[in-house]
């Protein structure tokens, strides 16, 4: 006779309960297993990488050469002859190295030639202290200055139309375009009023004049209403340098080509803007087709004895006028300035 013991539901449930977390645990211990495997034959198939210092290797030089070298100084004294001041300082040699060649002292000092002026008052290299000479200037209607800054004054008045205003353009343009850089330069436009090129001019009859600038506005009038009698009425217009940049030549080439001419002629107003302006301009262009009324050498006198006075040189054009010789003259005398009538034909008459 044989027993079977017979299990309850809840121990039934119980035991099954047990084989499936055994079951689960056997995959997971298998899969971790399999994993650490893997990971161990990956370690033992990967190349072997070795860490690779380069060695750096530097050659100095023998060190019984640099005492040869030491060796090898030449040390000579000399006793120069007694000179001037000036040429003992050209003698001068002051070194802080020292070096395996001597160099010998000449006893002779030597001449260095000199050019002190180019014969118009204005420098070819040899500096005044504030700026003049060396590297920069400008040329209009055949006269070269050599300066850094040029201010010019060109006549805008209606009688400069035809061929007159065809050659000033011209010339104009070819000097302004030839600025170069480093070199400071303003453009001042007169007829009756002044302004500075690029200014909106706004005429009223033969009387008034509004003047628009950068800087604000400026009134001028005429009270009897003379073409020459032109006077600003309040504060003066100031004017600023220009920097020789591409751009702004430009814009001053732009105005040399658009301004419209207007009535009058007063040059003692323009004049006196150009003289007015800090620092004051090393060399003036002036430029104009007429006289400046029955007073035009009394004008040129004064502003010939200001300019002199600020050491401003004045180089004046008359444009197709030989009877504003004799006033330009005068004006020009300052500073060494030259004066230049000008042909039809856009050439100088000679004197």
């Amino acid at each position: 006779m044989s027993l079977h013991a017979q299990l309850s539901p809840e121990a039934q449930a119980r035991l099954a309960a047990q084989k499936r977390n055994s079951t689960i645990s056997s995959i997971i211990i298998s899969l971790l297993l399999i994993l650490l495997v893997g990971v161990a034959l990956t370690l033992l198939l990967l190349p072997k990488v070795e860490n690779f210092s380069p060695e750096i290797v530097s050659y100095h030089g023998a060190k019984e050469q640099e005492e040869k070298l030491q060796k090898k100084q030449i040390s000579r004294k000399v006793q120069p002859k007694p000179s001037s001041p000036s040429s003992s300082m050209a003698k001068t040699i002051a070194a802080d190295v020292v070096s395996n060649v001597a160099i010998p002292v000449p006893d002779t000092p030597a001449e260095i030639p000199m050019d002190f002026g180019n014969g118009e008052g204005v420098g070819d290299g040899w500096g005044d202290g504030d700026g003049w000479g060396g590297g920069g200037g400008a040329t209009f209607f055949g006269k070269k200055v050599t300066a850094n800054r040029v201010c010019y004054v060109i006549d805008y008045s209606a009688s400069m139309r035809g061929k007159r205003i065809q050659l000033l353009k011209e010339e104009l343009t070819r000097s302004v375009r030839a600025i170069g850089s480093g070199i400071k330069y303003q453009l001042i436009f007169f007829a009756g009023p002044a302004w500075i090129a690029g200014d909106e001019v706004i005429m009223n009859g033969r009387k008034e004049a509004v003047i628009k600038g950068d800087n604000g506005e400026y009134k001028w009038e005429s009270p009897n209403q003379k073409p020459t009698n032109w006077k600003v009425e309040g504060e003066k217009q100031p004017v600023p340098w220009l920097d020789a940049s591409t751009e702004q030549i430009q814009k001053s080439l732009k105005a040399v080509e658009e301004t419209p001419l207007i009535l009058g002629t007063s040059w003692i107003d323009p004049l006196e803007m150009a003289l007015d302006m800090e620092p004051v301009p090393q060399v003036i262009f002036f430029m104009t087709d007429g006289l400046a009324g029955k007073n035009s050498e009394a004008v040129a006198k004064k502003i010939s004895a200001r300019a002199r006075s600020k050491g401003v040189q004045i180089n004046a054009v008359a444009l197709m006028e030989p009877r504003a010789a004799d006033a330009m003259e005068i004006l020009s005398k300052a500073n060494n300035g030259t004066f230049t009538l000008i042909q039809s034909d856009g050439k100088a008459v000679k004197k």
